[in-house]
């Protein structure tokens, strides 16, 4: 059975924050620091996990948390997430 995660990851660099979802954290990290990746996150390596969780086998589940994060716009709503996800009150 797949279970997905949403993850959080912070680039030292650029000073942001970026939310994704998987099934492989480990496995998506490496990818976002893959020096050969031309892509957003490739212009702020290397990326640093702060928090994943799991938030079911259900991918769609996963997908509205991360937009969900993404929609309040605010770090200082990212950094409460990454300090205790099980706080948030996620609408899904």
């Amino acid at each position: 059975m797949t279970v997905y995660n949403v993850y959080i990851l912070y680039s030292e660099k650029s000073d942001i924050y970026y939310v994704g979802h998987t099934e492989n954290v480990s496995k998506r990290l490496l990818e976002h620091n893959d020096l050969l990746s031309k892509s957003f996150t490739s212009k702020h390596q290397p990326w640093i996990l702060k928090s994943s969780f799991v938030t079911g086998n259900d991918r769609g589940t996963a997908m509205k948390i991360e937009r969900f994060i993404k929609n309040q716009k605010s770090k200082k709503f990212i950094e409460k997430v990454i300090n205790d996800p099980m706080d948030i009150d996620f609408i899904t």
